[in-house]
């Protein structure tokens, strides 16, 4: 019994030192950062009440206006948390290929779905990335957009059916589900007329009912390697299934059929075709497609939806940018076409103070592929080590955007964008492992802004949550309780 003890007290002594010594690795390269606690390093009420927004505020306002960098952990995982502008340049830009790697949790064999251009790394990235970037082209854009435009009409319509109270969140992201479905799948998802249709439902189920807490997705993602080893899950089995189930009837009746479209699924059955060098497989299609749906559709209606919320709050904001919209339409005989909704500067302004106040990561993460001297120091990052840019924060300085709690689009005129230092703006990344779909993301949320303005008005009302508070169930930038306003029709001229 005692020697049984003693081994146990022995090994604990052991795991404690070894703990110790790990959460001291930033003390010993001359690192400032916040004392870390053990097993959680510096996550101390994350998942409870604090979102990663609220985490990575708390780090950046300590240690800002002392430090270009500090010491991080993500529970076991250290990182380095980056504030330096300049450096942040480096990292994503000049010096990219030393942080090449995005080093996120992936897990092939039992989740095949993850095995996607967001989450690989290497040679496996770098040929997709290659590959898919031909889907995004502007004369992709351009063909797509005429079924934009037909799902923006069918927006307008389902709207006049729920004039009152809304709930924009779920409306913007049956908007996005059904462009996303046409132009990714080739399908007609109906999520306007139907809430509960099966790709709304699988969506939802990803975002809102996940398979795993925001917690435990904080842990695959710090340490994807010993999640991968206990053989962990990101996607619930049914979502996979469907998206499996989806693309391998899309493929065979196209196949049979001998129908072609210009879409990310004809795309990717190209790259997948018999005979293709290194071809994509079933799942390795699945898991493109199942990333551009997430990516596309969440992203896009959530940008949408605190658009809405901050033209409810800002009436002025509101009325400019809807007089831009209908002298605009007056214009080109009240059709929207590619080239004109170009020709909206004050759009852009809007839609880019939305993803300055609310970017959909709040922070972006890049891991280093091998050892990397940081400029004008004495510190070398090992090969391996995580690097973390807090983008919400950075976006959300007082020092970069005055007052930054208040909504206003003149931040984005172009001589204030030029003064500032672009890496002050990272909503979609920057360098090579930036958003793919940065171009079809901001022509999906134009149109749907367009045809709401052109046709409605949005304000408060007593469900409306001011000031919005983010959901800490997911790493996503999110509303906690919806986004609930009023909408009313305008009387027509």
């Amino acid at each position: 019994m005692w020697t049984l003890l003693t081994l146990v007290f022995v090994a604990g002594a052991l795991i404690y030192a070894r703990l110790r010594r790990h959460y001291d690795y930033w003390r010993r390269r001359g690192v400032a950062g916040e004392k870390p606690e053990l097993f959680l390093g510096n996550m101390r009420g994350f998942g409870k009440k604090l979102h990663w927004t609220d985490i990575n505020r708390r780090i950046y306002q300590k240690f800002r206006q002392t430090e270009r960098y500090c010491g991080y952990f993500t529970f076991l995982n250290k990182a380095l948390f980056v504030m330096d502008l300049e450096l942040i340049r480096k990292i994503t830009i000049s010096d990219f290929s030393s942080f090449a790697d995005r080093g996120l949790f992936h897990n092939v064999r039992d989740d095949p779905l993850t095995g996607n251009l967001l989450f690989l790394d290497g040679p496996e990235w770098r040929w997709l990335r290659q590959n898919l970037t031909q889907v995004f082209t502007s004369g992709k854009m351009k063909f797509m957009f005429p079924t934009m435009l037909s799902v923006g009409e069918k927006l307008t319509q389902a709207c006049q059916l729920q004039v009152g109270e809304i709930e924009a969140k779920d409306l913007c992201a049956r908007f996005s589900t059904d462009v996303i479905g046409s132009c990714a799948f080739g399908l007609e998802c109906n999520s306007l007329n139907d809430p509960n249709s099966e790709f709304r439902r699988m969506g939802r189920s990803v975002t809102t009912n996940p398979l795993h807490s925001g917690l435990v997705q904080a842990f695959m993602f710090a340490q994807p390697n010993l999640a991968r080893l206990l053989r962990m899950r990101l996607f619930r089995p049914e979502v996979s299934e469907f998206f499996l189930d989806t693309v391998r009837q899309t493929l065979a009746y196209r196949k049979r059929e001998n129908v072609q479209r210009n879409d990310l699924i004809q795309l990717l059955m190209e790259l997948g075709a018999e005979g293709t060098k290194d071809g994509l497989s079933l799942e390795q299609i699945a898991a493109q497609a199942l990333v551009f749906f997430l990516a596309g559709f969440d992203t896009s209606s959530t940008t949408m939806s605190f658009c809405l919320y901050e033209l409810a709050l800002n009436p002025d904001v509101q009325d400019r940018l809807r007089s831009e919209v209908l002298e605009l339409l007056g214009r080109n005989n009240h059709q929207l076409t590619y080239e004109s909704i170009q020709e909206m500067p004050y759009l852009d302004q809007v839609v880019a103070e939305t993803l300055r106040k609310y970017p959909i990561l709040p922070h972006l993460v890049r891991q280093t592929t091998k050892e990397y001297r940081v400029p004008d120091s004495k510190l070398t990052l090992e090969a391996g080590t995580r690097v973390m840019i807090p983008v919400h924060s950075i976006q959300n300085d007082p020092e970069l955007y005055p007052q930054p709690e208040n909504f206003d689009p003149s931040r984005f005129e172009p001589d204030q964008v030029k003064a500032r230092h672009p890496m002050a703006y990272l909503p979609f990344g920057e360098g090579p492992r930036n958003c793919i779909g940065e171009r079809f993301g901001k022509i999906q949320v134009k149109i749907g802004i367009t045809y709401l303005l052109r046709d409605f008005k949005f304000s408060p009302n007593e469900h409306t949550q001011i000031p919005l508070k983010f959901s800490s169930r997911t790493f996503l930038i999110g509303s906690q309780a919806g986004i609930h306003l009023k909408m009313e029709k305008l009387a027509t001229p």
